[in-house]
């Protein structure tokens, strides 16, 4: 509802609505996407690392690991689409703690508006990032002789799952990066998280091959349970069970990070 005010010189105007949360969340995303535009450099990670993760693995290791390197591409790119997607969540947090070292933060906090949007809006944006790695690496392994037996549902549905699970772990970065003192640190600490995560997991090897005791890890590893979910929806494999775990975990991540963060944010520096 607009208000009626009176400007310096004596004459009234409308004073336009305050934007709604959408609207707010919104504006926020397309101010990130404008920040990749201006810095197309920081696109590297989920455009040059997937392609040379995907061509390393499957040409040095296939043979080895499957003796065809065409049967290993199958299996390792839902893999190798889960860890670069996983290893790139830590951009928003990396943003919003650049942020907080500029200043922009406490603008942000000052603005008459609903006070997540910044963060929702980053984490939104982020997901035409991990939507561009997606791209890259199902396209670069359409080209290698990757061939879903689920066909395009599948391959979506398996991407979905990928991007969904993604969004609720960047609730715990933000966490971290309104915790971190800099950018470097939070990059550091989420690397070291997530790659040994990804590597004491499915993506690369068949478990059964590993000791008893690493078994047991990757088991329990939510990397293994979504990269198990993907493999399934994008090869027609019934993997409802590993998919209700993975929905499982990512409405934790959120449950659990997601008041954190809006604490954090809130809370005077």
């Amino acid at each position: 509802m607009s208000t009626v005010t009176a400007d310096p010189l004596g004459s009234t105007r409308a004073r336009p609505a305050r934007p709604g949360a959408a609207a707010t969340a919104l504006a926020f995303a397309w101010r990130a996407v404008l920040r990749i535009k201006h810095l197309p450099d920081q696109l590297s990670d989920v455009t040059v690392f997937p392609l040379l993760m995907l061509v390393m693995f499957t040409y040095l290791f296939g043979g080895a690991l499957a003796e065809s390197t065409d049967e290993y591409l199958q299996s390792v790119l839902p893999g190798i689409l889960v860890m670069t997607i996983m290893m790139t969540t830590q951009s928003t947090a990396v943003a919003l703690n650049t942020d907080i070292g500029t200043g922009v933060f406490d603008r942000f906090r000052s603005l008459p508006i609903w006070q997540p949007a910044p963060l929702v809006g980053a984490l939104l944006a982020d997901l035409a990032r991990y939507a561009i790695a997606a791209t890259v690496i199902v396209g670069t392994g359409a080209l290698l002789g990757f061939r879903p037996q689920a066909g395009m549902p599948g391959l979506l549905a398996g991407v979905g799952l990928v991007l969904l699970f993604a969004w609720c772990l960047s609730w715990a970065w933000t966490t971290l990066g309104l915790l971190a003192r800099t950018p470097g640190s939070v990059m550091f600490l989420a690397i070291l998280v997530v790659f040994p995560m990804s590597f004491v997991s499915n993506i690369f090897v068949d478990p059964a091959t590993l000791p008893g005791w690493l078994q047991a890890v990757v088991e329990v590893n939510p990397i293994s349970h979504l990269v198990t979910a993907v493999r399934g929806l994008m090869h027609g494999h019934a993997v409802s069970t590993e998919i209700g775990w993975v929905l499982v975990t990512g409405v934790v991540l959120v449950a659990v990070f997601g008041p954190v963060t809006m604490r954090l944010y809130r809370r005077e520096r």
